[in-house]
């Protein structure tokens, strides 16, 4: 019976070290999503993507309002036109149609190709910051809260307000921030 206690109180001894190492834990977490909205170079982004969608969206509704036109035109006309004028005004329209959702498919790409190229050089400096800011406070993890699942977790932890305003500090309108001026050439 001693030998069993004085084995549990040899264990628990030995334990006591690492449980207190595990309450000293540090676990952050960032929301990217909400960090990429909030630093300039992220609403920069943004609004650069807004304006090519906004571009694109013109182009698209001309060419439907073209379609609409051709279709409402075919539509009257039909009335008295011969069968073949039909199935060739049809098929006209038809080659129309699928031009235009062509076109959709490819400028949607292309909208979303830009979106990545933009936010991977966002999310690359955030990663470098990330790192500063745990390497600073001592947080062995930090996740990602929106991939992670995190539901709860202390605001203590979230990292996302520092993360936004060292991104911000440290690369002022997409480029690095640096306190020293370059030589003018001469």
């Amino acid at each position: 019976m001693r030998t069993i206690a004085l084995a549990a109180a040899l264990a628990v001894a030995l334990l006591a070290p690492r449980a207190v190492r595990a309450a000293e834990l540090k676990i952050g977490y960032v929301n990217l999503q909400q960090a990429v909205n909030e630093v300039d170079e992220g609403k920069t982004a943004k609004a650069a993507l807004k304006k090519e969608f906004d571009q694109k969206q013109k182009v698209l509704d001309e060419k439907q309002a073209e379609l609409k036109k051709f279709k409402e035109d075919l539509d009257k006309q039909s009335v008295v036109m011969s069968d073949e004028a039909k199935r060739e005004k049809q098929t006209e329209f038809d080659r129309k149609l699928m031009e235009t959702q062509g076109l959709f498919v490819q400028m949607q790409k292309e909208l979303s190709e830009r979106e990545r190229e933009m936010m991977k050089g966002i999310f690359e400096k955030m990663e470098v910051v990330i790192r500063e800011i745990a390497d600073a406070e001592g947080f062995p993890f930090v996740f990602e809260q929106q991939n992670a699942g995190l539901i709860v977790a202390p605001k203590q932890f979230d990292l996302t307000a520092e993360l936004v305003r060292k991104y911000n500090v440290r690369y002022k309108g997409g480029a690095a921030a640096t306190s020293e001026k370059k030589p003018a050439k001469k």
